[in-house]
């Protein structure tokens, strides 16, 4: 039996690249795993098929977030499924690199709804349904502690926004033996960063010089930590921010 047998796991954004390596591998450790997207209706199918191959359980959960209701109606859904809750993954997440000078209003807001707000709601209807000695995990970036890019200012800025919330809930949930900690990718070779990260040669020795260890990350290097915090072995770290990005902020 996996470590996480009898548990059931939500991971949003779980229908491709980081989302997708952290619900295969809950899956593997032996969660249910509730599968969320926002659109991408075959991708879900796929992560889910992908799970049960490997002899896990899992289901897909659609809800847009970063619109009004969202979390209320992402719940509702996942009621249908699953009558309780021990591990929630906030990952689901948009990103944008514009200067300074050409982000309106709009793009800022969105950002900041998907990124910021949605995992707060999320949180807050899911503590309702998570079992005492459940698990939260925020995904954050390494981007809100490194050296200013300033093109992705905005998009760190809703990152930094997810550390406070990760630090000050782990103080809210701790009474019920809840841990609440944020990971932090670098970068990462999924299909969001294909199209620069693949784009040359140059561009990929480029992206693992960054990391201490030379190499570009994978879906699959985060899951493992987002893992070990889920797991029983995770039980006394908590309120942490959690450097994954390979040793690129040494």
């Amino acid at each position: 039996m996996g470590v996480l047998s009898d548990r059931t796991a939500l991971v949003t954004g779980a229908s491709r690249g980081i989302g997708r390596g952290i619900a295969e591998r809950l899956g593997r450790d032996g969660a249910r795993v509730a599968v969320h997207y926002a659109s991408n209706e075959a991708a879900a199918e796929e992560t889910v098929a992908a799970i049960e191959a490997a002899g896990g359980s899992a289901f897909p959960l659609r809800a847009e977030l970063g619109t009004p209701g969202d979390a209320e109606r992402l719940w509702e859904e996942f009621d249908r499924h699953a009558d309780g809750l021990d591990i929630l993954v906030n990952n689901a997440g948009i990103g944008t690199s514009r200067p300074f000078e050409e982000l309106d209003e709009r793009e800022y807001d969105r950002l900041f709804a998907v990124n910021a707000k949605a995992p707060f709601f999320v949180t807050r209807f899911g503590a309702r349904r998570m079992r005492d000695g459940g698990r939260v995990v925020n995904i954050s970036s390494g981007l809100a502690r490194t050296a200013a890019m300033p093109e992705l200012m905005a998009y760190a800025m809703t990152k930094g926004a997810l550390d406070v919330f990760t630090r000050d809930l782990s103080k809210v949930l701790g009474p019920r033996g809840i841990t609440v900690n944020s990971v932090a990718p670098g970068i990462v070779d999924t299909d969001v960063n294909a199209d620069w990260l693949r784009a040359s040669d140059e561009s990929w020795q480029g992206a693992a010089a960054y990391s201490a260890l030379g190499r570009v990350g994978t879906p699959a290097d985060i899951a493992d930590v987002v893992a070990f915090l889920v797991s029983p072995d995770g039980r006394w770290v908590t309120g942490h921010w959690l450097d994954a990005t390979g040793g690129s902020l040494t």
